[in-house]
């Protein structure tokens, strides 16, 4: 059994249109597990440990799911405030859902607290391809292609190792972002090997959400609920961020309710107030 104990909580808010597969990150977090959910009314809540860091901090994640009509943004709006981390999720097959990013992204900076670490989720990958894509390296000065849905990733941009081989996950839009497997695939239509489900073209492009990310000052993972792929890591690297913030002072000058530290004893299991 998982030890309870924890040296961080970490608040975090799930936010972005509905049937983006907020709800099935949360599922696939907490459960280990792929679910076909019913929209979200008002907010839902799940938590898990994570260790965090070369250090193995032990982090734990405490998620409020909010929901992604207009008629509950009222309501969603107040659990923004206080929070450590956020997943701003969009779906990668509906180009609305990626339009309608800046808005939820101004409604998050606007009640949230000023060092919140947030990070872009690009899910539902595996609609498009039938294994993890590679993150776009990215550089200043790249030109942010058109909208298209047909708009590939230009031949010279370069790919980097994976995340999970590597200590430390970029911390910063300004670092080279990483892919989350060996494996990549192209956003075209085609069959899944796995499944022999027809894929579906990508409405907005890896480089699109990457260089969207890096302007607004985010971090950028891409998901894929059903399978699995790059759903920790979009919380550890948030994550990561936020300790990093911790170590420089940066929260304690704002001082945040979505940190807390446990200062119980190391062997006592820690307690949420």
């Amino acid at each position: 059994m998982e030890s309870l104990s924890w040296d961080y909580i970490l608040k975090y808010v799930l936010l972005g249109d509905s049937a983006t597969g907020k709800s099935s990150l949360l599922i696939r977090l907490t459960d280990d597990r792929f679910d076909l959910t019913e929209p979200t009314l008002g907010v839902e809540f799940g938590s898990r440990i994570l260790s965090v860091g070369e250090d193995g901090k032990r982090v734990k994640v405490q998620c409020w799911d909010t929901a992604g009509t207009e008629s509950f943004r009222s309501i969603t709006r107040s659990y923004f405030r206080g929070a450590a981390g956020a997943l701003l999720v969009y779906d990668v097959t509906r180009r609305e859902s990626f339009d309608h990013v800046t808005s939820w992204l101004e409604d998050l900076r606007k009640h949230a607290d000023e060092n919140v670490s947030i990070i872009l989720v690009a899910n539902k990958i595996d609609l498009c391809s039938s294994s993890p894509t590679e993150l776009p390296s990215i550089s200043y000065g790249q030109p942010v292609p058109s909208p298209s849905p047909l708009n590939p990733i230009p031949a010279n941009s370069s790919v980097s190792s994976s995340p999970s081989s590597s200590p430390s996950p970029p911390c910063s839009p300004n670092l080279t972002q990483k892919k989350q497997t060996k494996s990549s695939s192209k956003s075209v239509p085609g069959t899944s090997m796995s499944t022999g489900e027809t894929l579906r073209v990508r409405a907005v492009s890896s480089l699109e959400g990457a260089l969207y990310a890096k302007e607004h000052g985010l971090l950028y993972v891409e998901t894929s609920a059903k399978e699995g792929w790059g759903v920790v890591d979009a919380f550890e690297w948030t994550a990561r961020e936020v300790l990093e913030k911790v170590k420089k002072g940066e929260m304690e000058r704002r001082k945040p309710g979505g940190v807390k530290l446990n200062e119980s004893a190391p062997n006592k299991a820690g307690k949420c107030c």
